[in-house]
């Protein structure tokens, strides 16, 4: 090594020295990741230590391909804990079954029944489950009920726990279980519905049932497993999670009871290597942001000289865009195979991340000026056109880098969404884990364009191109690889705004998602309520339609509307009636906006005002009194990040903040009854609170519902109109006057 060259990496290495963040993590580092600093032969893809989190040794790591060898795998493994089961995920399901072929030990194959058989047979385990307090988004894809199904209905020793310790918009992304500490599993997969499948991704394969029993499209994702001290690692990130998420307390377990968890169907193909652990944390209350996800991402983009392999089911992120791109500008740069989904998900993906996604791609295919690059779907079969879904979250650089983890190629997974990778790095003398890697790659092209792994690997060795070797084994018709068209989404693209607003890297606050849309010196401020307005417009011009236009109205006519309203109206104990209706619709949390319009519809508006006062306000009191009766610790299960927010509040503030929270509602009507019962507001104060705060909407929308009942009798062109006119008056005065309570309360606190 010359002068120059000496001088150089100490100047380096004494700059990365005096980084905060190296004098805590300091003692996790080895001798021999530093000293790579020195070497000029060696490209290191850990070069800055800002790209991983720690590199600590495994003494067996596999990976493991699509859902049906991951989940047994999983249930070899749980079946033989003895101190704890940890699940950190995007999704759980109770029902979801993890064995299909009839062989599971004797034991449930159902992962909520077989968790609770394992709790009873081990006296001492204790199992955590953490999954994402989802948006409501994605209610239908999600379970009903689940803490009901994982703890309620589950052994004392089963603690189920929803993730909501995360900006607004953002999500728990992690995908990891980790049994006794010793063992854990880092990928793609959550334990949930719509994931099972087998590596042959059969089109018509009947054992392909979710638990509600509908049969969902062919799945592909990939999870890594790891023993040893990188393990014990992953164990300290879920337990951060769930100390995060549900503040409560766990510690490690050391090396208490250790044994050897290694599942019997998983074949190691590592022995005795180094895992590189990658996060994505976003700033959080107390927490710094982590980026180690996105940085891995860019640098070992950077460090390709040959080849770069992927399977992501997105690819929005303008950043990692960008460096692909620029590696394809390049006369010698690497050859590139991207290996997606046709289409990522329902209509809204489809008319959001897939034009992002042909964003991306558009500007890569203009840089690729020496034809390196090739992007795939996986096509399963032509007639019908079946696509497999890739779920994947994977990245091979060469034949020395492997990347396998929870982060998608979007701007939420880089910084918004908590992530973790886990990564592979095979040094230049690593000559069997080079093999592994390709063999593993290999593997993976093999199965998506439906011919053997040797027959790949020979033709590869033929030509020593990995685009030349795909374009020669694509077929015309069946399973195969069929290039995406990044044109296909193009007339979409003028309609959907930039990735920063549907694929943020940061949490986006609601004042700068509004200035996004509408300059700030024209702004009304009723956007959270847009939507309501429009759907309520368009329930009512759709019921004139229908009533006017179509057979319905023969039976389902304004008369027999009328007929049975004036039944109800008509009871001698009519008011009861409604009373108690108000009473059940908040046990059982029914839009109490409906419930008011259906009054004023039935009685007018006048008797409908008061009945409506009289009957929310009983059935606040109900609610609140329920709350007192089951107190913080049962609440607590129902609601549970919620009430810590509300209960703050309520305690804080007293009458005004319930005066507030019925003004501008920030959670159910039934909800905030029931957290203010276990909150230190006072009966009084919740009480006179709930009458002041409801009595402007209450009139707002007598008024609009006295509108609706003249549509509904005469659906015509100047009643509609007159309807959505009021709507909108009602909608702008309700705005300023929330917008005037916050505005103040924004005062008091400066």
């Amino acid at each position: 090594m010359n002068r120059l060259a000496f001088v150089t990496n100490v100047w380096k290495l004494s700059r990365l020295l005096t980084r905060e963040y190296i004098r805590a993590e300091l003692n996790a580092v080895k001798v021999w990741q530093l000293s790579s600093f020195w070497a000029d032969t060696v490209r290191n893809i850990y070069k800055n230590l800002e790209n991983y989190w720690k590199i600590l040794r495994a003494e067996r790591a596999a990976m493991i391909v699509d859902g049906e060898d991951y989940y047994r795998a999983l249930h070899e493994v749980m079946r033989e804990a003895k101190n704890r089961i940890m699940l950190v995920g995007w999704d759980l399901h109770s029902e979801l079954r993890l064995i299909r072929d009839g062989n599971s030990g004797g034991y449930p194959v159902q992962l909520g029944k077989f968790l609770d058989s394992l709790v009873r047979e081990k006296k001492g385990l204790q199992i955590y489950l953490l999954a994402w307090d989802f948006a409501m988004i994605y209610a239908m894809e999600r379970e009903f009920f689940p803490r009901y199904k994982l703890q309620w209905r589950s052994h004392k020793n089963i603690h189920f726990c929803l993730d909501g310790a995360h900006p607004l918009g953002a999500s728990q992304h992690q995908k990891m279980v980790v049994v006794d500490d010793s063992l854990a599993f880092v990928g793609g997969f959550d334990v949930s519905k719509w994931r099972w499948d087998t590596s042959e991704h059969l089109v018509d394969d009947a054992r392909r049932k979710s638990p509600d029993g509908d049969h969902y499209p062919p799945f592909h994702d990939i999870q890594m497993v790891v023993d040893g001290d990188a393990a014990k690692a992953i164990a300290a990130i879920c337990i951060e999670r769930w100390q995060m998420a549900c503040e409560k307390k766990l510690e490690l377990l050391g090396n208490k009871n250790a044994s050897d968890l290694w599942p019997e169907s998983v074949h190691p193909d590592f022995a005795d290597v180094d895992i590189a652990i990658s996060r994505t944390l976003p700033e959080f209350k107390m927490c710094s942001e982590v980026r180690e996800v996105e940085r891995l991402y860019l640098d070992s983009i950077e460090a390709a000289e040959n080849t770069i392999y992927i399977e992501n089911q997105y690819l929005s992120s303008y950043r990692i865009g960008e460096a692909l791109a620029g590696r394809l500008e390049e006369e010698n740069g690497p050859e590139i195979v991207i290996v997606m989904p046709l289409e990522t998900g329902g209509w809204l993906e489809q008319h959001t991340m897939d034009v992002l996604r042909g964003r991306v791609l558009r500007r890569m295919f203009e840089a690729d000026r020496w034809n390196r690059l090739r992007v795939f779907y996986p096509r399963l079969a032509d007639n019908p056109l079946t696509a497999l879904m890739v779920h994947a979250k994977v990245m091979i650089i060469d034949d020395n880098f492997l990347r396998v983890g929870s982060s998608n190629l979007s701007n939420r997974s880089l910084g918004l969404d908590s992530e973790c990778d886990l990564s592979v790095w095979a040094e230049d003398n690593a000559i069997e884990k080079k093999e592994k890697i390709v063999l593993f790659r290999n593997r993976l092209l093999a199965e998506h364009l439906g011919v053997p792994p040797d027959k790949l690997e020979k033709e590869f060795e033929g030509n020593s191109s990995l685009v030349v070797t795909v374009d020669r084994l694509r077929s015309g018709a069946g399973r195969t690889l069929v290039p995406i068209d990044p044109e296909a989404t193009k007339d979409r693209d003028q309609w959907v705004p930039d990735s920063a607003l549907l694929d943020p890297e940061k949490p986006i606050k609601p004042d700068e998602l509004l200035d996004y849309f509408i300059d700030k010196s024209h702004q009304v401020r009723a956007y959270h309520h847009m939507f309501k307005i429009i759907s309520l417009i368009a329930f009512v011009l759709g019921m004139a339609i229908l009533w006017r236009w179509t057979p319905l109205g023969e039976w389902l006519s304004i008369e027999s509307v009328l007929q049975a309203a004036r039944w109800v109206e008509g009871q001698p104990y009519s008011p009861l009636i409604v009373l108690a209706a108000f009473l059940a619709g908040g046990l059982v949390s029914f839009p109490v906006t409906l419930m008011i319009i259906a009054t004023i519809v039935i009685f007018g508006p006048w008797p409908g005002l008061l009945y409506t006062l009289l009957g929310t306000e009983l059935s606040a009191m109900c609610m609140f009194l329920i709350g007192r009766l089951l107190g913080q610790d049962t609440v607590r299960k129902l609601s549970g990040a919620l009430l810590k927010r509300l209960n703050h509040k309520l305690s804080k503030s007293g009458l005004s903040a319930v005066i507030m929270f019925r003004i501008v509602p920030i959670a159910p009507f039934s909800v905030i009854n029931l957290i203010a019962g276990v909150s230190d507001v006072s009966l009084r104060d919740f009480a006179v609170g709930t009458l002041i705060g409801l009595l402007p909407g209450t009139i707002a929308i007598v008024f609009v519902g006295d509108q609706i009942a003249k549509s509904m009798k005469a659906p015509d062109q100047t009643s509609l109109t007159i309807l959505g006119l009021s709507i909108v008056a009602v909608a702008a005065a309700l705005s300023g006057l929330r917008w005037f309570l916050r505005a103040r309360q924004h005062r008091k606190r400066r």
